[in-house]
């Protein structure tokens, strides 16, 4: 009930507020900011991957000039010798406008990413481009570039047949339970059902041996991988963690003493105030930290 009525007056909200909110969890208005946060953590053995906020884009010059501020991401790496990746969201660049010049932008960073020796992550959205996107995979690498991965979300309940459909490819994925509201006919919404299909997901890729990036905070997922890594003997180079920038940093930190490869999510931008509350109207559920945040409490 709470949460409901924190969506309801999102809009009254002051900015200030959202903000107190938003600044824990993003790196900052500029590209420097971000170039500071990885070099931070990468200080701390953990690795990043850098993410310019702003989606669903409805105009190519908008597109064009996203384009362009990934393509700054690259040389900002590349020069200051960083470890971590860019990720990108599809609908950023032009695919929610037309597939084929959403995938020409995408294609253009790719292959610039190649030449740099930089990976890039296609980032998951809703499902209108769950399809599209994963295509958008698989032509990338049939144009034979292979520094580039995608997303997979557990609640979606097409995820298995997905997971297969990139067995071939061996594409290194980021599984995550996923954040956007989605029919329950297409998503599950149990959280005891997310968490169980994560599992099989996990399960399914570890199996078949391809790179994942168990993304989660949640302790039962993260004890399960944990257990997961272990029968399997795997080593480190074979997956690695993944958590949000600002959230559960010490826990964060425990997982990296143990001797698991850590990847912290930074996202930079002018776009933090729709980014924020994009995520709270796609999940009351989050509503409710910024409650937690606002009142500085865990």
């Amino acid at each position: 009930m709470l949460n409901k009525l924190i969506i309801k007056t999102l809009p009254l909200i002051p900015k200030s507020i959202v903000h107190v909110f938003a600044k824990k969890y993003i790196a900052g208005d500029e590209l420097s900011d971000a170039v500071n946060i990885t070099k931070q953590l990468n200080e701390t053995r953990t690795m990043t991957t850098i993410d310019v906020l702003g989606e669903f884009v409805t105009e190519r010059d908008r597109a064009i000039h996203e384009k362009g501020n990934s393509l700054l991401v690259l040389k900002a790496i590349k020069e200051n010798k960083l470890q971590t990746y860019l990720s990108v969201k599809p609908t950023s660049l032009g695919l929610g406008i037309d597939t084929d010049f959403g995938y020409q932008n995408i294609s253009e960073i790719v292959r610039k990413a190649a030449e740099l020796g930089i990976f890039v992550r296609l980032d998951m959205e809703n499902s209108p481009f769950t399809s599209n996107t994963l295509d958008c995979y698989r032509k990338l690498r049939s144009d034979g570039l292979k520094n580039v991965g995608v997303v997979i979300q557990a609640y979606m309940r097409r995820s298995e047949v997905d997971i297969r459909s990139l067995i071939e490819y061996n594409a290194p994925i980021r599984l995550c339970k996923g954040i956007y509201r989605e029919d329950e006919k297409i998503a599950f919404r149990d959280p005891d059902e997310i968490r169980k299909n994560y599992k099989k997901l996990l399960d399914l890729i570890l199996d078949n041996k391809m790179y994942v990036g168990i993304a989660t905070h949640d302790e039962e997922l993260i004890q399960y991988a944990r257990q997961s890594i272990k029968e399997r003997k795997l080593s480190p180079e074979q997956y690695e963690l993944q958590m949000l920038l600002g959230v559960r940093e010490e826990r964060r930190r425990e997982l990296v003493a143990e001797g698991h490869r850590m990847r912290v999510y930074v996202p930079f931008g002018k776009d933090w105030y729709g980014y924020s509350t994009r995520r709270m109207k796609e999940n009351p559920d989050i509503a409710m930290h910024v409650v937690k945040a606002i009142l500085g409490k865990k």
